[in-house]
């Protein structure tokens, strides 16, 4: 026992001085800080890159050159390796405003969480996570936190994308060190995870010479350079893009963070294209003021058999709408017991619809919590009696969940 419990002693103050000396790692701008491994888990994502992934490799290439080269600088400036810069290929594939299954957001895919720690403000209007340039810094910051935990860059991506707390607890589970070497715990990492290493080191093999592996890259898109301007008035993009005569596709290009594609009405600094700022501020007053239109939204838990468009159609709006309400990218798939955010019609109250609402196509309706008989009959416009006969009642008393016809056959 005594000894059980000195060997208990000594594996705990091992773990302590391995994360202790891991923390204070130097991290450092070596270009070749990242070791290029080659072996079968790489081939086997070169080989994706190369077939079915072939076109998205191309593309999202395409899309890195409006922002890696200020990536780069940014990392060059924090002593990271100029490698990392190629991260947003696998996360997002250089979509500014890409959104994971997990709710993870813009080029580096900050969940909201990890986005604050890092100073990503999120509100009403401006969502950070969406900035090129505040991402790129926060992640940085995050970047450099992993490594002086782990000390060891292959580790620090797997940390990136499941969590250092996930890499730790399989860390504290194997019996090796793994300062050593990451291959010891990949096994033991989620499949996502453990496809996310080797994934990242593919495409890192691919560009260094993408003819060896049969892939043709062309130029990268080209940086739109711009300025800041200050604006304290509340614009919507569209009006300032007809103003300067810029397209307004471009216009919301730079300014990824709005939500609403427009300014919040208090200070912002508004990005236009180099040389439009002058312009911007002598047409700014005739640039007619936005507000924010007011949508009404009810909230509806999913039933048992129910579909986005079933409940699209009682609340008389569309499954789209629905779906970009809620962030659900698979329009097929809903819970039974989800609680959605239904957006209604301007000017349609929710209490207005909560009659059709609620009434399924075939003229049925399930009884909620609190409902009556009496309150049941009034919101559909009957009398307690009609509605007894039609559903063969004899008496006032209904269950949660019971089915009611409400429309005669």
């Amino acid at each position: 026992m005594v000894q059980q419990i000195e060997d208990l002693r000594f594996m705990i103050c091992k773990r302590i001085v391995e994360l202790y000396a891991s923390r204070f790692t130097t991290t450092n701008g070596n270009h070749n800080a990242i070791p290029l491994i080659m072996n079968e888990h790489v081939e086997k994502e070169i080989k994706r890159f190369q077939g079915r992934e072939k076109k998205f490799f191309i593309e999202s290439y395409k899309r890195s050159g409006f922002y890696r080269d200020e990536i780069v600088k940014a990392l060059k400036e924090a002593g990271l390796p100029e490698e990392l810069s190629w991260l947003p290929l696998i996360e997002s594939g250089f979509k500014v405003k890409a959104l994971s299954r997990a709710r993870a957001l813009g080029l580096w895919q900050f969940i909201p969480s990890t986005g604050y720690k890092f100073g990503l403000r999120r509100d009403a209007w401006i969502d950070e996570r969406l900035d090129p340039e505040k991402a790129t810094a926060a992640a940085i910051a995050y970047l450099k936190e992993l490594h002086q935990i782990f000390g060891d860059w292959t580790t620090v991506l797997a940390a990136y994308n499941c969590g250092e707390g996930r890499v730790l607890r399989v860390i504290r589970r194997q019996k090796v060190n793994y300062l050593d070497n990451f291959w010891d715990l990949y096994q033991m990492l989620p499949s996502e995870t453990a496809r996310y290493v080797p994934r990242f080191l593919a495409t890192l093999h691919i560009l260094r010479d993408p003819s060896a592996y049969g892939i043709d890259l062309d130029e990268p898109a080209a940086t739109v350079s711009y300025e800041s301007v200050p604006i304290k008035k509340q614009l919507h993009l569209k009006e300032v893009a007809k103003a300067l005569g810029i397209s307004y596709d471009g216009l919301a290009l730079l300014n990824p963070e709005l939500r609403y594609n427009a300014t919040p009405g208090i200070l912002y600094y508004l990005k236009v294209p180099s040389g439009m700022g002058a312009t911007l501020l002598s047409k700014l007053d005739a640039i007619p003021q936005w507000t924010l239109p007011q949508n009404t939204y009810t909230y509806y838990r999913v039933k048992k058999g129910e579909t986005l468009s079933s409940i699209a159609y009682k609340y008389r709006t569309t499954v789209k709408r629905i779906a970009r309400a809620n962030n659900i990218r698979r329009t097929h798939f809903i819970r039974i017991g989800q609680k959605l955010k239904v957006p209604l019609k301007r000017g349609l109250r929710s209490s207005a619809v909560a009659s059709s609402a609620s009434l399924s196509p075939d003229g049925t309706y399930n009884v909620r919590k609190g409902d009556s008989l009496w309150l049941i009959a009034n919101r559909f416009k009957m009398t307690t009696k009609k509605l007894q006969k039609i559903n063969g009642l004899n008496s006032t008393h209904l269950k949660i969940g019971q089915v009611l016809r409400i429309k005669s056959r």
